[in-house]
């Protein structure tokens, strides 16, 4: 696992270090806010982060429901990814490239079995 590091200006006496899992679980909250979308499931949850000079890529995995504007949920993942790490890191996102895996449709209802015309039984007896 590696690590982030997060060094503001040279007037400070540390730095701050983030663990990569911890920007992977705000980039995962992030996606889970945007209504219509699952992460894609997996050992990586369907989340590449890749740390530049110029700030963090992030590649996100999603499944979409079925009726959902797939370009706006695309715009709205990557403005939820950008607002949160750079307000709970202070990291600046770079590129957030949002990949659609599948659409889920709803289940199908199973038909309902016809009611029996109890009319017609009385009538016979």
């Amino acid at each position: 696992m590696s690590n982030f590091r997060f060094n503001p200006n040279d007037k400070q006496n540390g730095k701050v270090v983030y663990n990569a899992g911890i920007v992977n679980g705000i980039v995962a909250l992030a996606v889970e806010e945007v209504e219509g979308t699952t992460l894609v499931s997996g050992k990586r949850r369907g989340i590449s982060l890749f740390l530049e000079k110029d700030g963090i890529y992030a590649d996100v995995s999603v499944i979409v429901r079925y009726g959902y504007n797939v370009p706006e949920l695309a715009y709205r993942i990557q403005q939820s990814v950008k607002q949160n790490v750079e307000t709970m890191t202070r990291y600046r996102v770079a590129k957030v490239d949002v990949h659609i895996q599948d659409v889920v449709f709803p289940a199908a209802p199973l038909p309902s079995p016809e009611p029996e015309d109890e009319e017609s039984d009385s009538a016979e007896a």
